[in-house]
């Protein structure tokens, strides 16, 4: 794991100031809902932390659609619920920042061609273990999951629900650190999106053929060669050209141990 526990910590605890809006189409009452403002962690997900905002709303709209799954949208475009929130608000808003962060909330009318089900907090569990598995086996081989016991799980998923750093990455500092992580990665977990909300993931390794370090210009150079201006961003900050990847890795990753870089 990384030595620079502040870094790690200042990316932790990057917050955004978000405003719950009721689709209008929605609402069944004559009062109109007020907005529901909140706090909410860049690393977290949408399902963590919206309990408190459906229940401010479900009054306003009628009983059938309270029992509806909720979705969010921005600008219209739907708000997948399995990306981290901080990486959503990047990839769009991040050339042209806007606070608060406004929302629709919707209960009817899911976008079943655009969106993934969400039922419950245990989705979200599923879904991010499985992340941190795929990650798990590009950076190690799959030797660290494989060590790991249920109770290893349940701190891991329990300190990011719970947005408890100390918790989170005292048990991934360990395990990364059993395995020799300063001996470098095999590959580096890195998902690169455009603003259209295309992905693409390929293997990257963190050295160059001559065993220097690979630098993200070389990395930007490989996947878009032919574009000279493109830029990259996570967590709300242009990335330097010349940062090295496996420095990125260890220091600008999500939870799931995916480095989520949008195209500026």
């Amino acid at each position: 794991m990384a030595n620079d526990r502040e870094v790690l910590r200042e990316i932790w605890d990057g917050k955004l100031p978000i405003c719950f809006q009721l689709d209008q189409e929605e609402i069944m009452e004559i009062q109109q809902p007020d907005p529901f403002y909140v706090m909410v962690p860049r690393l977290s997900y949408f399902p963590l932390v919206t309990d408190k905002m459906k229940r401010h709303f479900l009054r306003y709209i009628s009983q059938e659609s309270a029992d509806s799954e909720m979705w969010l949208d921005y600008n219209g475009q739907p708000l997948k619920w399995h990306y981290p929130i901080g990486f959503l608000y990047d990839l769009y808003c991040g050339s042209d920042p806007q606070l608060p962060w406004t929302l629709t909330v919707h209960f009817t009318k899911f976008p079943e061609n655009i969106l993934l089900h969400c039922t419950n907090k245990d989705v979200v569990e599923a879904h991010f273990m499985s992340t941190i598995k795929e990650a798990d086996v590009l950076k190690h081989r799959g030797q660290v999951m494989s060590t790991m016991q249920k109770k290893d799980h349940n701190q891991l998923w329990l300190g990011l629900q719970n947005d408890k750093f100390d918790q989170f990455w005292a048990i991934n500092r360990r395990l990364m650190e059993s395995h020799g992580e300063n001996e470098g990665f095999k590959h580096i977990p890195i998902r690169i999106y455009s603003d259209d909300g295309t992905c693409n993931q390929r293997l990257v390794s963190p050295k160059n053929n001559d065993g220097s370090r690979k630098i993200l210009q070389q990395l930007i150079s490989e996947i878009f060669p032919d574009k000279t201006e493109v830029k990259l961003r996570t967590h709300g900050i242009m990335i330097p050209p010349d940062t090295p990847l496996q420095w990125l890795s260890e220091h600008m990753s999500y939870p799931d141990n995916f480095l989520h870089l949008c195209v500026c």
